[in-house]
């Protein structure tokens, strides 16, 4: 064994220092940005379509919270948290999800009409860039229509000094977003305080307990949480949320 160690040893060091010598060299590839002249219109067009569309994805957050049911439902799931009185539970990333897909689930119909009378003729080249926009702002503008109050929307026309308008055509979109949102925010909040209501009782009443048995010095706060969280629990109280924010969309 140490004769067959002591033969091994020097040819694996050879082999070591060989191997570098006759190892094969790898391509790497070489990536090159550059900008250069263009003497045909349509790489031009090609171009502004680019970066509009990027400047619609960089807005599309603000597209999502501001034009769609997210700000409702997001607002009154964080009442829900705040009433119960856990401060971190559920977690914002599972608030914002769940508000997510519930956003999802009501504007489905939205997107689906815009898939299919906009995106899909556009697709096929059946219909101009233009008529498409006009299909997919028609669905939107619909929705924001039914909930945005009439004097959230005066307030906005009568501030925007424009022609009074006579049919829901003639309220331009920068009137109506701003609307929409100013109805969304009373709705959460009206909806929050109802939601508020149960839970503000119970902390009266074990405040109210807890002063009479002179225990002044226990916040009522220790005490209250889990009978909020078994009332919530017991009453099935993330089905009657959900069933309640739905319901107000329709």
């Amino acid at each position: 064994m140490r004769r067959a160690l002591g033969i091994l040893l020097p040819v694996l060091a050879l082999l070591l220092v060989a191997l570098p010598a006759h190892a094969v060299p790898v391509a790497v590839p070489n990536v090159n940005i550059g900008f250069g002249g263009s003497e045909q219109p349509q790489d031009m067009a090609v171009t502004l379509q680019v970066i509009a569309m990027l400047t619609v994805l960089s807005l599309a957050p603000a597209i999502l919270m501001l034009m769609t049911a997210f700000t409702r439902i997001v607002i009154v799931l964080s009442f829900v948290r705040q009433a119960i009185g856990t401060q971190v539970m559920p977690p914002n990333q599972v608030i914002i999800g769940l508000s997510l897909f519930l956003t999802f689930f009501v504007m489905a119909p939205v997107a689906n009409d815009i898939y299919a009378n906009a995106w899909q003729p556009l697709s096929h080249k059946a219909i101009t860039q233009d008529v498409a926009i006009a299909r997919a702002e028609a669905p939107i503008r619909q929705f924001m229509f039914k909930q945005t109050r009439e004097k959230d929307l005066a307030l906005y026309v009568k501030f925007s000094k424009i022609a009074r308008p006579h049919v829901a055509k003639d309220v331009p979109t920068y009137v109506l977003i701003p609307a929409f949102v100013t109805s969304e925010l009373k709705t959460a909040f009206q909806i929050g305080f109802v939601i508020y209501l149960p839970f503000l009782i119970i902390d009266m009443v074990v405040a109210s307990i807890l002063m009479s048995m002179g225990m002044m010095m226990l916040p009522p706060v220790t005490i209250s949480l889990p009978f909020k969280i078994i009332l919530f629990v017991l009453v099935d109280g993330w089905n009657l949320l959900s069933r309640a924010l739905l319901t107000s969309f329709n």
